[in-house]
């Protein structure tokens, strides 16, 4: 386990937990202090709220079809026109089915799971693939899609030398890279990778900054 050397200044990055196994594989989570920000509101960055524009033209559409149909029905009835077929029908099968029929519970639980759908649409914000970034204006607001922000930390890494490829796999509370070196000892490419993208991740500018994982390991054998 390697350890912070010397005070004051830069330090260099601490290794929580390192270990080479019989396959030849390295494995580290680093730990690393993010930039700080300008106006400190980093716990204040939430995440941005999906404008949910399928679900609104969706439920607006039926509502608003239904709602036609019926007024038009209505309208006719006061013109001393009869009532559509379906309305009647409609209202005669709720006159006659009990309460436990399987149809009646049938459209209980479609309506019941709509609503719930509705409901958690309302209270989350999705855009799960948008990361919030540090706000340094109180009227700016950015974000950096978790694809992008994987690719540019995939380019810092193939800079490394000895790594032969690398996939990066980035959520909103964790960056998990999986590289491999086909020369080097793994030990030292996985310090240079974690030294190398502990910078990147505190360059992409997020608000809340995710935890670093890294694997190493040796490429596998052909044939």
């Amino acid at each position: 386990m390697s350890e912070p050397q010397g005070g004051g200044g830069t330090q260099p990055l601490p290794v929580i937990e390192q270990a080479e196994s019989e396959f030849g594989q390295s494995a580290s989570a680093a730990a690393y202090q993010p930039l700080p920000t300008l106006t400190q509101d980093d716990d204040k960055s939430g995440r941005f709220w999906s404008p949910r524009r399928v679900p609104a033209a969706l439920i607006s559409l039926v509502v608003l079809g239904g709602a036609g149909l019926l007024l038009y029905d209505v309208v006719a009835v006061r013109a001393d026109h009869p009532a559509m077929r379906w309305r009647r029908e409609l209202a005669h099968q709720l006159g006659e089915r009990p309460l436990d029929d399987t149809a009646v519970l049938a459209g209980a639980a479609v309506a019941a799971l709509a609503g719930v759908w509705l409901l958690v649409l309302a209270a989350t914000p999705g855009q799960r693939a948008i990361l919030p970034m540090r706000r340094t204006h109180s009227d700016v607001r950015a974000g950096l899609h978790r694809g992008a922000a994987a690719m540019v930390l995939r380019d810092r890494a193939m800079d490394v030398s000895g790594v032969q490829s690398v996939r990066v796999r980035m959520t909103r509370s964790k960056v998990d890279v999986r590289a491999v070196s086909h020369f080097r000892e793994l030990d030292d490419v996985r310090g240079d990778l974690d030294a190398t993208l502990a910078d990147g991740i505190r360059d992409l500018g997020l608000a809340r900054a995710p935890g670093l994982s890294v694997h190493v390991a040796r490429p596998g054998k052909k044939g």
